[in-house]
């Protein structure tokens, strides 16, 4: 899995590589901001496809004994490092955009620009739909993180394209088009940016699966374990591509070892199967026993009537 994972950060390098060398050469031609901008950009892209690369590798290290619960938390360093690095390059964008403001300068070879903004951006797009691909398919923060960059220069790039075309046919007083686009195209990567950092953060605080995973291991709990379990203290959390899920279970205390153990094995084969990659904890407890109901001092979610016991005990 890492080696395929791996080859994806490699495209993401090497188009990186192409449209940096595409987009500079063209801002020197032309010696537009909007085209100044575009060419920033890519070389974050290229910073951040380092960067994912590296996670990558870190990530699909399998657990030893200082690190337990595997290595799959780099990724969220990495998308937030990532996204700090698209804010960085918004603001270089928008200073070299205020500065052409106060700076005005006249722009040149207007038609190579375009072509050259065009097929930059075909190629991030192209790449960008392979690695969002790739990302639901090894469920990897770090590929999405990286696609969606791309995307966000895709579209940039539309939008230069689009002024670029005006500018070359309109006079040159609509060459003031120029930093304006620099200054909207800051905005649009900056509030990509600030996105993938708050969601490394959510992940780096141990942020709970979606509701929608949530309901399928309650699901599974109550159509398994039947009417007379009941869960609390359901705590999750993910690491990378590996969600950890773990509860109280909730049994009568007639049931024998052997018998709890398979309703545990069952139950935890039912989330796996909807969780591919899932690892999960049960604490088997008697629920005729008041001090089994001890799930809000551990936290997390319980069932209807493991609350109401909770909280008369």
């Amino acid at each position: 899995m890492l080696a395929h994972a791996r080859k994806y950060a490699y495209l993401s390098i090497g188009a990186s590589l192409l449209t940096m060398a595409l987009k500079f050469g063209a801002f020197f031609l032309t010696g537009s901001v909007g085209l100044f901008s575009d060419a920033v950009e890519s070389v974050v892209n290229l910073t951040a496809g380092l960067i994912a690369l590296m996670a990558i590798i870190l990530a699909y290290r399998p657990a030893d004994q200082s690190h337990a619960y595997g290595h799959g938390k780099v990724e969220y360093f990495s998308s937030g490092m990532e996204g700090i690095l698209i804010c960085i390059a918004a603001l270089g964008i928008a200073y070299a955009s205020v500065q052409r403001f106060l700076h005005p300068q006249e722009l040149h070879f207007l038609g190579t620009g375009i072509v050259v903004a065009t097929l930059a951006g075909a190629v991030n797009f192209a790449v960008a739909r392979i690695m969002l691909r790739a990302a639901r398919e090894y469920d990897s923060i770090v590929l999405e993180a990286d696609a969606k960059h791309l995307l966000t220069d895709v579209w940039t790039s539309a939008g230069l394209v689009s002024a670029l075309v005006i500018m070359h046919f309109a006079p040159p007083s609509w060459q003031i088009l120029d930093p304006i686009l620099g200054l909207i195209m800051s905005v649009n990567i900056i509030w990509t940016g600030v996105g993938l950092v708050r969601r490394s953060a959510a992940g780096l605080m141990d942020e709970g699966l979606p509701m929608d995973e949530i309901f399928l291991i309650t699901d599974a709990i109550k159509r398994i374990g039947g009417k007379e379990a009941g869960f609390h203290a359901l705590r999750t959390r993910k690491s990378g591509s590996v969600r950890f899920v773990d509860f109280h279970l909730l049994v009568p205390g007639s049931m024998s070892v052997q018998e709890s153990h398979d309703l545990c094995c069952d139950i935890e084969e039912s989330i796996k199967a909807g969780l591919p990659g899932s690892q999960t904890t049960i604490h088997v407890e008697p629920r005729e026993d008041h001090a089994s109901f001890d799930g809000w001092k551990v936290g997390g979610l319980c069932d209807r009537s493991a609350c109401q016991k909770g909280r008369q005990s």
